[in-house]
């Protein structure tokens, strides 16, 4: 397995590490209708299903980006450093979404974003 390969993993693992973050020592969960509960948090526990939200959202992006820029038969060593770079990114953007750092936030997510287009032009 690849490096990049390794890296979709953690990527699809992030989200649901976002909820725990949300759910941890909170209280009234109630696990038969959890996305009521979702919309009645606040604070960084609100920003942490935001991040879980966005997270799923530009996973897809991602793991096409590095599935064919493996079968095209892109450079390994630039697909395994965007994929760590995207990973990077979206690390730094939970983080940045939970302390409410709204422009570096910004940031992070564009960072992410053009590896997956790095991605895609690598593979052309």
């Amino acid at each position: 397995m690849t490096t990049a390969f390794w890296c979709v993993l953690v990527a699809a693992v992030l989200p649901y590490l976002m909820i725990g973050v949300a759910k941890i020592g909170a209280r009234g969960f109630d696990n038969r209708r959890p996305r009521d509960w979702y919309d009645r948090t606040e604070g960084f526990r609100r920003r942490a299903v935001w991040a879980q939200n966005n997270s799923f959202e530009i996973f897809p992006l991602f793991a096409a980006a590095v599935i064919i820029a493996h079968l095209a038969g892109a450079e390994q060593a630039t697909v395994d450093g965007l994929a760590i770079a995207f990973v990077a990114s979206r690390i730094a953007y939970a983080i940045s979404y939970l302390a409410d750092l709204h422009l570096l936030r910004s940031l992070v997510w564009t960072a992410g974003f053009f590896c997956c287009v790095a991605l895609f032009i690598v593979a052309a």
